[in-house]
């Protein structure tokens, strides 16, 4: 797009041919001139936001859009004279991408700590997978793109893995005792979290999707602790673990055996049958399968922010309370959806500029989100 030129219109357009950019802007470096009659195509899963002299006029969905800017061919350039031939008038397009963006990854940078009812204070590693969408691109663009021309999804990974390793802190803290409960409830603990993600993702205009777990792991001296552990619950006694390394000696005796080799084939076929009577009904049929990734079934409808009613996808109002669907700034205190230019939030009262402060721990130091529950260095959980 040629911004500063004198005559020639602009034919703004964008393809994300990387497949991982959320954000692009045209112009990609500073701003432009946008002139009167210029054309907007928009693709389907873009939507184009204008901004015009600093702040977001209009979003524009799939389709081709003209523009109107108060820069002129010709007679913009002359009368921008004394600002040497660049307009003041400036203009920026930004086309966000509405596809669902999969396989994410997520996962603890350095270990968290966890009080454990049985174990102690222990630290853990996590990770997984998440879906990210963009649902509110002007909002997502003033409050996390800022000025950036181009935002990838590596660029919002980092951000949301904090968030995302401070929210699974304090869901642990408050759903699971002991790290000896963990697998059996990986899939309740993946469908907990995401929903207590999915406010502080809607905070930004992004809708978390889906988020599995994939492995919460703790050190490896804590892992052999809970292997012994659970050795010793297969057996009844200890007579039958001395009872059953006795046989599995014999039978690594018989594979091994250079001569005899029938004798040591007829104790390989004989040591199942032995063992059968110390391991009958010990281990449960346990049946795993893949999380239900579902469909979403609003289908082609949402649910209004202020009211629930459901209303269309492309509406910009809910006809039920009016209530605009197309939010510029929110509140991050209360979520409330405000005015571009409000000052102060009309359901909380606070000024839109006070952002929520961090969290330090009276015990080690570390410093947490503003309403983190649990300490992500010490475990410690805060009054």
């Amino acid at each position: 797009m040629g911004s500063n030129n004198l005559i020639f219109l602009e034919n703004l357009e964008w393809f994300d041919e990387s497949g991982k950019e959320l954000v692009h802007r045209l112009p990609e470096t500073g701003s432009g001139e946008i002139k009167w009659g210029a054309q907007l195509t928009v693709r389907e899963s873009q939507v184009g936001i204008f901004f015009y002299k600093g702040k977001a006029i209009e979003a524009f969905g799939p389709g081709r859009h003209t523009l109107k800017t108060g820069n002129i061919p010709i007679l913009t350039k002359i009368a921008s004279l004394p600002w040497a031939m660049t307009s003041p008038l400036r203009a920026e397009m930004y086309f966000v991408n509405m596809k669902v963006f999969t396989n994410l990854k997520w996962g603890t940078r350095d270990p968290v700590a966890f009080r454990d009812s049985e174990l102690g204070l222990i630290r853990l590693r996590a990770f997984g997978i998440f879906n990210l969408q963009v649902v509110q691109p002007v909002l997502f663009v003033n409050r996390m793109v800022g000025t950036q021309g181009i935002f990838t999804t590596e660029g919002v990974e980092e951000y949301l893995n904090r968030v995302i390793v401070s929210r699974f802190n304090d869901y642990m803290g408050e759903t699971i005792d002991s790290i000896l409960n963990l697998p059996a409830k990986y899939d309740e603990l993946s469908k907990g979290l995401a929903g207590r993600l999915r406010e502080d993702f809607k905070h930004f205009g992004l809708k978390l999707s889906q988020l599995y777990m994939n492995a919460i792991t703790p050190p490896p001296e804590v892992q052999k602790a809970i292997d012994d552990k659970s050795r010793m619950n297969v057996f009844d006694d200890m007579n039958k673990l001395m009872q059953m390394k006795a046989a599995m000696a014999m039978e690594k005796a018989a594979e091994g055996e250079t001569s005899g080799e029938g004798m040591g084939a007829g104790l390989g076929l004989m040591m199942p049958a032995m063992l059968a009577q110390y391991f009958t009904g010990q281990f449960p049929n346990t049946g795993g399968g893949a999380p239900d990734q579902g469909s979403d079934p609003s289908g082609g409808t949402s649910a209004c922010p202020e009211c629930s009613h459901a209303i269309p996808t492309d509406a910009k109002f809910c006809p039920q309370c009016g209530h605009q669907q197309l939010v510029f700034q929110e509140c991050v205190h209360c979520g409330k959806n405000m005015a571009p230019n409000a000052r102060f939030c009309s359901r909380c009262g606070k000024p839109v500029e006070q952002k929520p402060e961090a969290r330090t721990c009276a015990n080690c130091g570390a410093e947490n989100l503003g309403d983190a529950k649990f300490c992500g260095q010490c475990g410690e959980k805060y009054a």
